[in-house]
């Protein structure tokens, strides 16, 4: 049986930056990915990521960080993790019915942006169709973009926009904000260039084939269906961790977040947590790649403790 020193799951920065920490740190790690892309990977051009005053494209700064891991001697496998348990002092982590022992394991499978489901989003989705306006709102200068949604997150998104657009439309399903009153209040305020359908949803994105070049929308009230002119659409209703393999094995917060100390410890033992998994505030990669550094630390201080102890 294969013992491994520390198991990453995951395939974004967070993941790959652990790699690289625990491989320069001779751990061997073994990090499984699953098919489902990655945030930065449905990303276009990152601006905000430290050392590339040029940008980079999202899947070539995964692409890269994924080959300078390796370079360490990271290895990668390819697989869906469907089971996690403790066995007998070691992690046992599954995938189609084989099983990986680890000694340690970091948990950075991200969270997956909700979408709408509705005819173009797929298509269009990193052609105009976005979930983090921090990420691509200078790609919008002088433009026309939408926002989908009535939260704090909606309203975060509108403000990120709203220095770079020509125009931000906010369509909301119903006809008062869920948001904090002072982040409405920010909002609400900039009539100049933020305006709102209320009580209105999407119904279909629109585009050139290419690019995205509107959105019809339908008044609930009204049952009306008009189409909107825009260059973007920024889907704001929230995002869901990717923990349903690790309930009821490690403490989640009530909307399934990993909970994390500052030092990215969970509140088992050598397992910890990296990335937007357990972060639903920042959700950027600079910060995701931060506590992957921090879990492949606290994960390689572990292992040197139980060779201390005589348990290794």
């Amino acid at each position: 049986m294969d013992i491994y020193d520390v198991v990453i799951i995951g395939g974004g920065i967070a993941a790959n930056t652990a790699a690289l920490y625990t491989a320069r740190a001779s751990m061997k790690p073994l990090v499984i990915s699953g098919p489902d892309l990655d945030q930065l990977s449905l990303t276009t051009t990152v601006e905000n990521f430290p050392g590339f005053p040029d940008g980079i494209l999202g899947p070539d700064l995964i692409r890269n960080s994924k080959k300078q891991a390796k370079k360490f001697g990271a290895l990668y496998v390819d697989g869906l993790v469907d089971s996690f348990n403790l066995k007998k002092k070691l992690f046992e982590v599954g995938v189609k019915g084989k099983k990986y022992f680890a000694r340690t394991v970091i948990i950075s499978t991200g969270a997956s942006a909700r979408k709408m489901g509705i005819p173009g989003e797929d298509k269009y989705f990193g052609k105009g169709v976005s979930t983090c306006a921090i990420c691509d709102a200078a790609l919008y200068r002088d433009k026309i973009v939408t926002v989908v949604g009535g939260g704090d997150s909606a309203m975060e998104e509108s403000l990120a926009l709203y220095k770079f657009a020509k125009k931000v439309i906010i369509i909301h399903r119903r006809d008062a904000f869920k948001a904090s009153k002072i982040m409405q209040d920010r909002v609400l305020k900039l009539k100049d260039k933020i305006s709102v359908l209320w009580d209105s949803e999407v119904t279909e994105v629109l585009g050139d084939g290419k690019f995205v070049t509107g959105v019809k929308v339908k008044n609930l009230k009204t049952n009306k269906t008009t189409e909107v002119k825009c260059d973007g659409m920024f889907l704001a209703i929230g995002h869901t961790p990717n923990t349903k393999i690790f309930e009821g094995k490690i403490t989640l917060d009530e909307h399934g977040y990993v909970i994390t100390d500052k030092r990215s410890r969970t509140n088992v033992a050598g397992v910890y947590a990296a990335g937007d998994v357990q972060d639903p505030i920042f959700k950027q990669a600079v910060t995701s790649a931060g506590t992957g550094c921090q879990a492949a630390i606290e994960a390689e201080r572990y292992i040197e403790n139980l060779k201390a102890k005589g348990e290794y």
